[in-house]
């Protein structure tokens, strides 16, 4: 519920690999968190899977200059410029990086492996061809700090008219948890981003957990079947919102790179 998304990792500290702010060693082992392994398959010049450390090396010699994220869902390609094909893997995932400066996508493939009781993670990222063109219903920063102000005000109105209000001891629990971790973790993104994208990042986590909360705890008045429909179809924008403000923030790093480039000549 608290974690971000593995492509959000994987670009953000991209990124700051790509700007100098961090080693490849400390880029890798925040990408990588609690999982076992993360590996790439499908790089060009490679002929199997290859570390994450070769992967981001091998993508900045092809030209990459920065990673941007998708969240796509059903009926919303967010993030996303095709091929189709593209489209669909990040659809099934529900998250993918797209790089810059060359043509080439990222989607995560994760699997549980090991016995019961010692089970582990690994991500299998597989490197796929995408069409270089402007990302599906990306907003900036500027908009989506906007959008979530209003979704935050909107998301309270939705729970509190529906009775369904974040609360109880679990909920409470997770979002002392959430607030904890903001504490702990002062750099939401990775360094290098904008304080802006900081703000957008965290504004648009704490609203996914009202969200998921509102979901998943205590359905307090709303407990008839339409009731539960009606609070689906208030919550569902306030959920698509944040998931833009996400994207937008993840993304801060390449618009303002791109934004502050000079002009090439004629």
């Amino acid at each position: 519920m608290l974690s971000q998304p593995r492509s959000g990792l994987l670009a953000a500290w991209g990124n700051a690999l790509l700007a100098g702010f961090v080693s490849p060693d400390d880029a890798v082992l925040a990408v990588v968190g609690d999982d076992a392994s993360h590996r790439v398959e499908g790089l060009p010049g490679e002929a199997g899977p290859v570390g994450l450390t070769l992967a981001l090396g091998r993508l900045r010699a092809l030209g990459v200059t920065g990673f941007r994220v998708a969240l796509p869902a059903p009926g919303h390609p967010l993030g996303l410029s095709g091929p189709p094909e593209f489209n669909a893997r990040a659809l099934d995932a529900g998250e993918a990086v797209i790089a810059a400066g060359a043509p080439y996508g990222l989607v995560p493939e994760v699997s549980t492996v090991g016995p019961e009781g010692d089970l582990h993670v690994e991500v299998r990222w597989h490197c796929l061809p995408v069409r270089e063109a402007p990302p599906a219903d990306v907003p900036s920063l500027g908009e989506a700090e906007r959008e979530l102000a209003e979704a935050l005000r909107d998301a309270t109105e939705v729970l509190s008219r529906l009775d369904v209000a974040a609360s109880g001891p679990v909920a409470e629990a997770a979002l002392d948890a959430y607030r904890a971790r903001s504490e702990r973790e002062h750099e939401v993104l990775a360094p290098g981003y904008p304080p802006r994208a900081v703000r957008v990042a965290h504004l648009a986590q704490r609203i996914a957990l009202l969200v998921s909360l509102a979901y998943e705890h205590g359905h307090g008045g709303a407990v008839s079947a339409s009731e539960m429909a009606a609070r689906g179809e208030a919550l569902r924008p306030v959920e698509r919102c944040a998931r833009r403000a996400r994207v937008a923030a993840y993304n801060a790093y390449v618009e303002e790179r791109e934004r502050n480039a000079p002009p090439t000549a004629p």
